[in-house]
């Protein structure tokens, strides 16, 4: 989704904090047009979503939708922003070790992103200078300072556990998009994906190859096999980390 030309964020301006303009229809508020947008994205996906349907969700015009936002591009940086005020905000009172730190935020964002598989395409799409992508920013950088690496390699840290889970996240989040949409539990369509791998000589040809990393594995369900590799994957990148502290260089 590409933005249109010049714009930048509805963050800037006071576009955000506008509460409507003059004349402004009854009955509607920007609270409630971002969270009926938050409501529509989860039923029906980022592709479906359009200022039309969002009017009849709400049961106005689109024109009154218009009195509260000046473009799609700029409702839907709000509704980016409202999820990210799903995360629980750090606890001040929290010991400040930062191993269990970085794997709460990292586990949060993961979640963050399987609830709602919309996400990701817009994170990627918008500047995220919300308020609430800006205190989980804030948080994940102040929990990284804690590590002891030098100045110079905070973000590439923060860059490798966060893109990680970023990239789990959505996978994961659009496995459980897909299972939804064909009206599947996740071991049902667990199945059926590998079934139908099957039926193809090439992928036949990989799935006996990693029997064995298959059985290492586990054989449990879906949710619990992601578990399992996010822990992992999150422990190496935590080791990685300590080990480039020792480093010093």
């Amino acid at each position: 989704m590409a933005n249109a030309a010049g714009r930048t964020s509805v963050w800037l301006d006071g576009k955000a904090r506008r509460g409507g303009r003059g004349g402004q229809p009854s009955g509607l508020d920007r609270e409630r047009i971002t969270a009926a947008t938050v409501r529509l994205l989860d039923a029906e996906g980022l592709a479906r979503f359009s200022m039309r349907r969002l009017a009849a969700e709400l049961n106005v015009t689109a024109m009154s939708v218009y009195w509260y936002v000046d473009t799609k591009d700029d409702l839907l940086e709000l509704a980016l922003d409202a999820v990210y005020g799903e995360l629980p905000p750090p606890d001040p009172a929290a010991p400040q070790e930062w191993r269990g730190g970085l794997r709460e935020l990292a586990r949060a964002y993961r979640s963050l992103l399987v609830r709602h598989p919309w996400l990701s395409p817009l994170v990627g799409t918008y500047l995220n200078i919300g308020p609430n992508a800006l205190a989980f920013s804030r948080a994940v950088q102040q929990t990284v300072r804690r590590t002891g690496l030098p100045a110079a390699r905070l973000t590439g840290a923060i860059s490798a556990v966060m893109q990680f889970v970023y990239g789990f996240g959505t996978i994961e989040g659009h496995f459980g998009a897909r299972v939804a949409a064909a009206g599947m539990t996740h071991d049902e369509y667990h199945r059926h994906a590998v079934s139908t791998a099957s039926q193809d000589p090439g992928a036949a040809a990989m799935i006996e190859e990693s029997a064995d990393i298959t059985a290492a594995r586990g054989g449990d369900t879906p949710q619990e096999m992601w578990e399992r590799d996010f822990t992992f994957g999150l422990d190496l990148l935590v080791a990685g980390i300590e080990a480039m502290v020792e480093r010093r260089d």
